[in-house]
């Protein structure tokens, strides 16, 4: 029997609840108050952030200031220290581990498997939530749907371990889009790829947005957030430094202390979005606080740790 055959058989044998249709701005994931440790070390602290339905929320910041790990919390991939973490209304601990498949899906920043499945194969694991639920029929469509958008079609039959890097991240985003929870975590899915896939992974996050879902998205590329991101969260040092729309937040004193690295905000001239430009040969701020320790994101249990 193999692995997805398995763990349909496994949630098939679980009651589970299917969740209800979202209202576009309703809040389906809520931080309150979050601290974690890592060890002796506090890496978040006083966390307070609202996923909404119909919203892509980009987590930015420099290396270290939380936000892996913030996405982690958020997947109840990591405890909290303190604090609460809320997914669809009820705390993340209440739900068991199949009902929470249904509600959040994970995209973890690497994606390794131990054997050869074909690229097919790992994209179906995405519906081993949804079997024995009315939504098991449409596995080979939601299938089908998730490796057209990825652009992974082409290369179905190939084993996932003879792509490319660039490949690797779009199949397993596919498995994110095939598993069609209403909440997307999306760790870094630019980082293996060139300029063509990342925007074409920024508009799939703004159509499932379209769509009624909510996505949080981790970015490096402060221009992407910016072009793609109804709004942004700006962590610096553990801690939230700014939320809103990126109109608002991305303001030039404000990155360039917290990446200690001088910037110019410019509109962009046909689109007005925020454009970030460093200023070039000007010294690096000083560090104002020690950086919270590197961020080292957790396999996500069951259907993503191969």
């Amino acid at each position: 029997m193999g692995v997805t055959s398995k763990l349909t058989g496994l949630l098939t044998r679980t009651r589970r609840t299917v969740p209800a249709r979202l209202t576009p701005g309703d809040a389906f994931a809520e931080v309150v108050d979050l601290h974690v440790r890592l060890g002796q070390r506090e890496v978040l602290a006083g966390i307070d952030l609202t996923a909404r339905a119909g919203e892509v929320l980009a987590l930015v910041g420099p290396n270290g200031a939380g936000k892996s790990t913030l996405l982690a919390a958020l997947a109840a991939d990591l405890p909290a220290a303190s604090g609460e973490i809320r997914i669809d209304g009820r705390p993340v601990g209440d739900w068991s581990a199949p009902d929470l498949a249904l509600r959040r899906s994970v995209l973890p920043q690497s994606a390794a498997l131990s054997f050869p499945f074909p690229v097919e194969d790992v994209v179906r694991m995405g519906r081993a939530p949804w079997a024995g639920t009315p939504f098991a029929e449409g596995d080979d469509r939601a299938v089908a749907a998730a490796m057209a958008a990825t652009e992974v079609t082409d290369f179905a039959a190939r084993p996932f371990s003879a792509l490319s890097g660039g490949e690797r991240a779009r199949v397993a985003l596919a498995r994110v889009l095939a598993q069609r929870a209403p909440l997307l975590l999306l760790d870094e899915p630019t980082a293996a790829l060139d300029l063509r896939h990342q925007e074409l992974v920024l508009r799939i996050c703004r159509e499932r947005a379209e769509a009624g879902d909510a996505v949080v998205v981790v970015l490096h590329d402060l221009g992407l957030a910016a072009a793609y991101a109804d709004r942004a969260a700006v962590l610096h040092d553990g801690r939230i430094a700014a939320d809103g729309p990126p109109a608002e937040v991305f303001e030039d004193a404000l990155l360039s202390r917290v990446y200690r690295q001088p910037v110019e905000v410019l509109p962009h001239p046909r689109t007005g979005a925020p454009l970030v430009v460093p200023v070039r040969g000007a010294a690096p701020a000083t560090a104002s606080a020690p950086s919270a320790p590197s961020e080292q994101r957790p396999a996500e249990p069951g259907l993503t740790a191969i």
